[in-house]
């Protein structure tokens, strides 16, 4: 693994007619009250509504080539619009994991028959899909996997458990990570990737609600459930570096850092309506916020040139993760108790607050991605 080449972005003028594109539409959508703006949106705020309203607009499927049914725009026109979906808080989890990790996965590593029925629908808003990778009693470690997919004819026989699998309940699909050849122990080998119906015969879908009640988690049980074998994704036996190389975009995006973006547009607005008084920290916190949009934004640049992105990406989910907590924490000692907007924003990002370190791979699960990317392991 090497770490890519990243260098500072001059920002395309025409990011921003289409940046000011986004924004009225969304301005449009808040006043017709077609959603309310929330904390990890593109997490927990499930719309199919929504989601299809952006696809009409081109915005879904945005790095999806034509000739597949997306629109064929480049990385840092797909980025300007996650930002400015995330800074409002828009409910955009429907497409999210199939727009940002499958629809990758199929274009390198899926069959053309694959990327015929699949890529179309995802650009529409149409296949949605979860990620089955963690395991129970497994913590971070995602090469422990248990859940094992054995050759029968026509496919797979899959058996197993996946947990915290966000929007599980709610998806088409779901991309799971199983053992297909060798033993518990062989760590790393023998993994494969299968495309699974979740409304096949043994899949049973159960959530997992958090402490305020909350749904979007879900314990995910396989049993003798039968996966054709054109539901292969990739090569047998090649899925951990398929995950691997899908975790750079998972990690890279700016959802990373930009998660809470809602209590930082509202602490401006309340320092300009004087409701709290100004504050130097806040203007440190935009400091560190440009600082992860710029390595965020380079990120984007080495995945448009085809490169692989890994260590950069977790140095990008490692600085952004932990930046987000320390804004939490900074907004709710402004926030005080006055009741509204903010101290609700602050109710909801203290509850979600523990999830930004740990999905997508803790600290010392990064640190090692990092270490590895440098050299240094």
């Amino acid at each position: 693994m090497t770490a890519p080449t990243l260098s500072a972005i001059r920002p395309d003028p025409a990011w921003r007619e289409l940046r000011e594109q986004v924004r009225g539409f969304l301005a449009d959508e808040l006043a017709a009250k077609r959603f309310e703006p929330g904390i990890d949106g593109w997490l927990t705020g499930w719309s199919d509504e929504f989601s299809r309203a952006l696809a009409k607009h081109g915005w879904v499927g945005m790095t999806i080539p034509r000739e597949y049914g997306g629109h064929g725009r480049s990385h840092f026109e797909r980025f300007v619009v996650t930002e400015e979906l995330l800074v409002a808080g828009a409910p955009v989890a429907a497409h999210w994991i199939a727009d940002r990790q499958v629809a990758p996965s199929l274009l390198r590593h899926g069959t053309e028959e694959q990327k015929k029925e699949l890529l179309p629908a995802i650009a529409a808003a149409e296949c949605t899909f979860a990620i089955g990778m963690s395991e129970p009693d497994s913590g971070s470690d995602l090469a422990s996997v248990r859940t094992r997919a054995v050759p029968v004819d026509g496919g797979w026989l899959l058996n197993g458990t996946k947990v915290w699998t966000s929007g599980a309940h709610h998806a088409d699909k779901i991309l799971v990570l199983a053992r297909t050849s060798g033993n518990h122990g062989d760590r790393h080998h023998g993994l494969s990737q299968l495309i699974v119906d979740l409304a096949a015969p043994g899949v049973e879908v159960s959530p997992i609600l958090s402490l305020d009640g909350g749904h979007h988690f879900n314990e995910v049980v396989f049993t003798d459930c039968f996966v054709p074998a054109e539901d292969l994704l990739g090569s047998e036996g090649q899925g951990w570096k398929q995950v691997t190389e899908e975790l750079g975009f998972e990690r890279s995006g700016p959802e990373r850092f930009l998660s809470a973006a809602l209590l930082v547009r509202l602490l401006i607005e309340h320092v300009a309506r004087g409701v709290i008084s100004p504050e130097p920290e806040l203007g440190r916190f935009l400091a560190r916020l440009h600082g992860l949009h710029q390595m965020s934004l380079s990120v984007a640049a080495a995945l448009d040139r085809g490169e692989k992105a890994d260590a950069a990406a977790a140095m990008v989910k490692m600085l952004g993760t932990a930046t987000e907590g320390d804004l939490v924490e900074f907004a709710d000692y402004l926030a005080g108790t006055v009741p509204g907007p903010l101290r609700d924003a602050v109710a909801w990002a203290t509850v979600q607050r523990p999830g930004f370190t740990l999905r997508g791979g803790t600290n010392e699960v990064l640190a090692g991605v990092i270490a590895r990317g440098l050299g240094l392991r």
